[in-house]
């Protein structure tokens, strides 16, 4: 199945990254990181910048 849509990703106050469709409405709690195109190249951007998955509150408490 093709997939014309273009992502854009978007990362809320805890850190963690979501790929969205860019026609819709950013949702709350989230907001535009800077990067848009196809599902696999967004995908490919959070796999390299989203190297630590626990929530930024976790990280901090942790030290």
């Amino acid at each position: 199945m093709r997939d014309d849509i273009t992502y854009q990703v978007l990362v809320n106050d805890e850190g963690q990254y979501s790929l969205w469709p860019a026609h819709h409405d950013v949702p709350a709690g989230w907001r535009f990181e800077g990067t848009r195109g196809t599902k696999d190249e967004c995908s490919a951007h959070v796999d390299e910048v989203w190297t630590d998955m626990r929530p930024a509150s976790l990280r901090a408490a942790m030290g």
